[in-house]
C-alpha cells in the first residue's frame, strides 16, 4: 500500500470552525446504538467511552448521524427481526425522552429543521437484510417505524444476497433480494451496498432505479481489503448518482500496520476516490463504535480536523460542504418520499 505524507494535524482555525459548524455534516455509519441497548451507556450523556453520544456529536459539529440496527451473528439465523427492533426501539427512546435534542429523520426536511433547531437528526438503518426474516412485509413495517436506509448484507449470506465474506460463491441477489430492492425503490429507502459481495453490487447497480450508497467503504486500489471498493465499483455507484462514505476503519485504510493509521490515510483514500468519481459522490461514514479508528480521530469530536485538512489541501468551500453532508442530502432528497 502506498502511504501518504500529508501535513501534521493542526488545531482548526476560526475560519475552519466557522465553515465546519455552518455546513451540514452527516456521518454515514455508526454502530453506537448497540452500546445503549447493552446498557453500557445512555447516549444522551457525555461519556469518555466509545466514540459517539449526543454531546460529542454536537461538539464535533455532526448534524445527522446514520445509526445502524446491526444484528450480531448469533441472532442472524434466529431472532434477527427481534434484535433489530430492539435497537430501533433504543433510537425511539432517545427521541421520546430528549425531544429537544434528538429526532428521527423521515424526510430530508427533517434534517434541515433539526439543524436549524440545534438538534441531532438520526437516520435509522438496517445493517443486513437478516432483520427482514425473508418477509417483504417486514420491510414495510420497518419503514413505518422510520427506517430510511437498508444495508443489504453484513458479510455473510442471508435470504436477500451474499455478503462479501461469501464472494467465493459468486452469488448476487436472490429473488427475494430483487423484491427488496424494488420495494426500497417504491417506498423511498436508500440502498446501501457496503458489505455486499461483488456480484450483488453489480445486481443492485443494474436493478435499482434510485441512486445507491456505500455508506462505509474505502478504495481497494490503496488497501486491498475485501470490504473496499474497486475503481469499477466506485465508478458504477457514481454513475447512478450515488455516494461512497470514506470510512475510518483502520484495517480498511492500511493493510500493513493498521494500528498506525492516521487522518492522513483517511485523506489519501478520500483524495483517491475524488480523483476517480469526483466531488459529487464522496462523503464520510466513520463506522464509529464498530471499529478501531485512526489514532488522531479518537471520536466524533475530531470531525473539524477533517474540514481543516481539506482546507489546507486547497479544496473549495463548495467541495468541502458536499463531502461533509451535501452529497448525502442530495440522495435523501431524491430517494426519500
Amino acid at each position: 500500500m502506498k502511504l501518504c505524507g500529508g501535513l501534521t494535524p493542526r488545531k482548526p482555525t476560526a475560519l475552519t470552525t466557522s465553515l465546519h459548524f455552518d455546513a451540514l455534516v452527516i456521518d454515514g455509519h455508526c454502530d453506537t446504538i448497540g452500546e445503549q441497548l447493552s446498557g453500557k451507556r445512555w447516549l444522551g450523556d457525555r461519556s469518555d467511552e466509545g466514540h459517539i453520544d449526543l454531546p460529542r456529536l454536537r461538539e464535533g459539529g455532526v448534524d445527522a448521524q446514520f445509526f445502524a440496527c446491526y444484528v450480531p451473528v448469533p441472532y442472524q439465523r434466529h431472532g434477527a427481526a427481534t434484535h433489530a427492533l430492539a435497537r430501533l426501539d433504543q433510537l425511539h427512546l432517545l427521541a421520546e425522552r430528549l425531544p429537544d435534542q434528538f429526532v428521527i429523520a423521515r424526510t430530508a426536511g427533517d434534517i434541515r429543521q433539526a439543524k436549524a433547531a440545534g438538534k441531532i437528526a438520526a437516520i435509522a438503518g438496517l445493517e443486513g437484510a437478516e432483520a427482514l426474516d425473508g418477509e417483504i412485509g417486514l420491510l414495510r413495517q420497518f419503514y413505518r417505524l422510520g427506517v430510511r436506509n437498508l444495508g443489504l448484507a453484513w458479510n455473510f449470506r442471508n435470504a436477500a444476497c451474499d455478503g462479501v465474506s461469501e464472494r467465493r460463491s459468486g452469488g448476487g441477489l436472490t429473488e427475494f433480494g430483487v423484491a427488496v430492492v424494488q420495494e426500497c425503490n417504491r417506498l423511498g429507502i436508500v440502498i446501501d451496498v457496503s458489505h455486499l459481495a461483488p456480484a450483488g453490487v453489480e445486481d443492485v447497480l443494474k436493478l435499482s432505479e434510485d441512486p445507491i450508497i456505500a455508506s462505509h467503504s474505502n478504495a481497494f486500489a490503496l488497501c486491498d481489503h475485501p470490504r473496499n471498493l474497486t475503481e469499477a465499483q466506485l465508478s458504477g455507484i457514481a454513475g447512478k448518482g450515488g455516494v461512497i462514505g470514506v470510512t475510518f476503519v483502520n484495517s480498511f485504510l492500511r493493510r500493513e500496520q493498521p494500528e498506525l493509521a492516521t487522518i492522513d490515510d483517511v485523506l489519501e483514500h478520500l483524495e483517491y476516490m475524488l480523483s476517480v468519481v469526483g466531488e459529487d459522490h464522496i462523503a464520510i461514514g466513520s463506522d464509529f463504535d464498530g471499529c478501531t479508528p485512526p489514532t488522531d480521530l479518537k471520536d466524533t469530536t475530531a470531525y473539524p480536523q477533517i474540514t481543516a485538512r481539506l482546507q489546507e489541501r486547497g479544496y473549495s468551500e463548495t467541495t468541502i460542504r458536499k463531502i461533509l453532508g451535501g452529497n448525502f442530502m442530495r440522495i435523501f432528497e431524491r430517494v426519500w418520499q
